[in-house]
């Protein structure tokens, strides 16, 4: 009898272990709640603090194995409503259009990527378009956007400039310096942080407005980070982990912008970023200062903004419903 248990003691033993460390194992997995976060775009810094969370461990410490993901042709809105991501990058300007339908799009913003808008014209240096009455007589490349251009034409006739005199051409510019070196268009719509800061990496001189010092409505809320409405009533409190994990990747990029962007340009998986370093470093230098900006914390909105361009694209027709009041949430930011 001695010599049977000897002989299947560590076999049992060996079996037991590997049960034990399977439950463990189990158990873990089990903690670890699967996020899928959809971007808008190809990875850029707007999109940093998710991959600093991603890569500082904040997302795994708060139990979430977070999957970063590319949109769909039809856009992350849609991809996000569907539940097929929980989180994605939107836009307050772009979202109108979602939360006005009869059947509006199950998404709510549920923080602020940056706390001002910046974007605005870009234009070649010295051709006087350094303020938007400027655009008269000139060339701007257009996405054809109903509220693109409304903005565009609130702007222009308001510094004194004619909009129907502004030559619009479509926008299928990919690099906006270049474009203009070549003087392929006069003027296009751009993000400081991205677009102006490509210039002064390729050495074109160039002129910029940004549309939130010419009108303070303008100075809405673009990107924001939207989430599933059925996922936020079914799962408050992962969003709000998740979230409290997303505001501590941001909080750092704000303070370390240099790491943070390295851990961008790792992080891409896209190779959009190759040979982009120094613009991801300049850029991330730019956009550190902006998460925060004069904001008591990352990501909050504030309603009397949001609110103030919503109406505005009512009273102005661009949307057939008064979106004031809806579409957004400061409820899963950290309290």
């Amino acid at each position: 009898m001695r010599k049977n248990v000897k002989k299947y003691a560590v076999p049992m033993m060996t079996v037991a272990l590997a049960a034990a460390f399977a439950v463990g194992a189990s158990a873990e997995e089990k903690d670890t709640e699967k996020i899928t976060f959809c971007l808008d775009w190809t990875p850029n810094t707007n999109h940093t603090g998710i991959y600093v969370a991603q890569a500082q461990g904040y997302y795994e410490e708060a139990g979430l194995d977070v999957e970063i993901v590319q949109p769909p042709e039809d856009g992350s809105a849609l991809m996000c409503a569907a539940g097929q991501a929980q989180f994605a990058i939107q836009a307050q300007d772009t979202m109108a259009a979602s939360l006005a339908l009869d059947d509006p799009l199950g998404i709510t913003a549920v923080a602020a990527v940056i706390q001002h808008n910046t974007s605005g014209i870009i234009s070649r240096a010295g051709d006087g378009i350094d303020t938007p009455a400027g655009l008269t007589g000139k060339t701007y490349s257009t996405w054809e956007s109903p509220i693109e251009l409304a903005m565009l034409e609130n702007v222009v006739n308001g510094d004194g400039g004619d909009f129907s005199k502004v030559t619009l051409i479509p926008n299928d510019i990919t690099d906006e310096p270049a474009a203009l070196a070549a003087h392929q268009t006069d003027a296009i719509w751009v993000f400081e942080g991205w677009g102006y800061i490509n210039s002064e990496v390729e050495g074109v001189e160039c002129d910029y407005f940004n549309f939130a010092d010419v009108n303070p409505v303008f100075d809405y809320y673009t990107p924001v980070i939207i989430a599933n409405n059925d996922y936020l009533e079914s799962n408050p409190e992962q969003a709000r982990a998740f979230m409290e994990a997303t505001a501590k990747g941001y909080e750092y990029a704000a303070e370390h912008p240099e790491e943070a962007a390295d851990m961008l340009i790792a992080g891409d998986n896209t190779g959009s970023l190759k040979g982009a370093e120094e613009l991801v470093k300049k850029s991330q230098e730019f956009l550190s200062a902006k998460y925060i900006d004069d904001a008591d914390s990352w990501g909050v909105i504030d309603a009397d903004r949001w609110n103030a361009f919503y109406s505005w694209l009512y009273e102005n027709d661009l949307c057939e419903k008064d979106l004031t009041g809806i579409g957004f949430s400061n409820d899963y930011l950290p309290q």
